[in-house]
């Protein structure tokens, strides 16, 4: 009696246009007289006898290839071709040996049931559904695209954070722009390949702008960079103006740029070369999209140059070419404030025409002498015209008046004059013979208003 020995071995081959396994089957024959026969078993059904195929499925063929080699190949396998074969000798007694068939096929996103991109307010809600089919059935994540956490949110105000979240419906609720990106849908069934499918959330909300230098100095002839930091969704249209509401427009000295950080975030940065008078004051950094509009303020005012200080009008008191107007305030230790500048008296010995006096200059006096010389010369022509009453210090130290009708009218009746007339006469002639020594270059106004 002769022994048979049956092994039915299951081969994978690569992948069919339609994405499906093809498999071989082969048995192991020792016996030289024995038919090997090919049966479904589920369906009950003879595939193929020996050599010839019984069926009449045209995937199906048979090849020996030597005396005790068997093999059943199945091209193309569908989803039907799944089950259990039976390979079977018909030796007495007869020998079987049986294999399961498992199709399996690779995950695939229906698009027609899964969501699109979407677009809500800020605060509202979204629901995001993703659906794949295969063979197993294929497991869906969600997960964000920038690899930042998802946040759920339940009724009692809780929200958890997570870098994914399993099942084919993503809820989300009281979003902010912060959650605004790329969520993927990725299937899966252990089945290579994985696939994914990218959904683009878009929050919409009114622009914001915040300004990170609202005061910025620099003195003249430099250059000076002003930037506002804008959130906005839908995208906005960004423009720079100045106070009294003249848009800037690039150029030779402006540089206007935009730097992106984020899907709603922008740096908006305006760079303006060789500063001059006419360019401080304020700038308006504008935002505006389909929701609404807002603006941030930069004043931008002149810095003293290192070394240099900035001289303004509005800064001095009232100043003339030849007068200041000072405000005298004496300190304790008898200083007087001069518009900010200290002046100590000056001493009992110090001559007041030396040019320390910081009220009177050189040419003041001058002025001051000549008018005065000016009126002594018209007193001395009108005194012969009426009387008039003039005084002079005696030698005693005392003022005496002394009154005439004319220059020549002080006589007596005895042609002399009288005591008080000569008295005058001789006090006045050495003043103003003191006076004429002493007054050129440098006028001494103090004693001539003491005349």
């Amino acid at each position: 009696m002769f022994e048979t020995q049956l092994n039915l071995v299951l081969i994978p081959q690569p992948y069919d246009p339609v994405n499906l396994r093809s498999l071989k089957s082969t048995p192991t024959l020792d016996h030289l007289n024995a038919r090997v026969a090919w049966i479904k078993a589920d369906a009950k059904a003879i595939l193929a006898i020996h050599e010839h195929v019984i069926t009449n499925n045209d995937r199906l063929s048979v090849q020996h290839n030597d005396y005790n080699t068997w093999t059943l190949n199945i091209r193309g396998v569908k989803m039907e071709d799944a089950g259990k074969y039976m390979c079977q000798v018909n030796t007495d007694p007869m020998k079987m040996q049986t294999a399961t068939l498992e199709v399996v096929i690779p995950p695939d996103i229906i698009n027609e049931e899964t969501s699109g991109d979407m677009m809500v307010p800020e605060g509202g809600s979204a629901k995001l559904v993703c659906r794949a089919r295969g063979h197993p059935k294929p497991k869906i994540t969600w997960r964000r695209e920038d690899g930042r956490e998802i946040i759920a949110r339940n009724g009692s105000h809780q929200k958890t954070k997570a870098q994914s979240v399993e099942g084919e419906m993503l809820t989300l609720s009281k979003i902010t722009r912060s959650e605004m990106g790329a969520y993927m849908c990725i299937a899966s069934n252990g089945v290579p390949p994985t696939v994914s499918k990218r959904m683009k959330l878009q929050v919409h909300f009114h622009p914001l702008v915040q300004v990170p230098n609202q005061l910025v100095g620099a003195p003249v002839l430099t250059d000076v960079t002003l930037i506002c930091n804008v959130e906005a969704s839908p995208k906005a249209i960004n423009y720079w103006q100045r106070e009294n509401g003249e848009m800037i427009i690039a150029g030779d000295r402006y540089a206007l740029t935009e730097k992106e950080n984020n899907m709603y975030a922008i740096e908006m940065i305006l760079h303006i070369k060789r500063l001059q008078s006419s360019d401080f004051g304020g700038y308006k950094c504008i935002s505006k999209n389909s929701i609404g509009d807002t603006e941030g303020t930069i004043r931008l005012y002149e810095m003293e140059r290192p070394g240099k200080k900035i001289l303004r009008d509005d800064d001095l008191n009232e100043v003339s070419k030849n007068e200041v107007v000072q405000k005298d305030t004496r300190s304790e230790d008898g200083s007087r404030n001069l518009n900010g500048r200290l002046y100590k008296d000056r001493a009992p010995d110090q001559h007041p025409a030396s040019g320390s006096d910081p009220l009177l200059g050189r040419g003041t006096m001058r002025l001051i002498g000549t008018f005065l010389l000016a009126l002594l010369v018209l007193f001395t022509a009108l005194d012969e015209a009426w009387p008039t009453t003039l005084s002079c210090r005696t030698k005693g130290g005392r003022q005496k008046k002394a009154k005439e009708t004319s220059w020549n009218g002080r006589r007596g009746r005895d042609g002399r004059e009288d005591g008080h007339a000569a008295e005058w006469r001789q006090c006045w002639e050495r003043s103003a013979l003191s006076w004429r020594r002493s007054a050129p270059p440098e006028l001494d106004y103090y004693s001539l208003i003491q005349l």
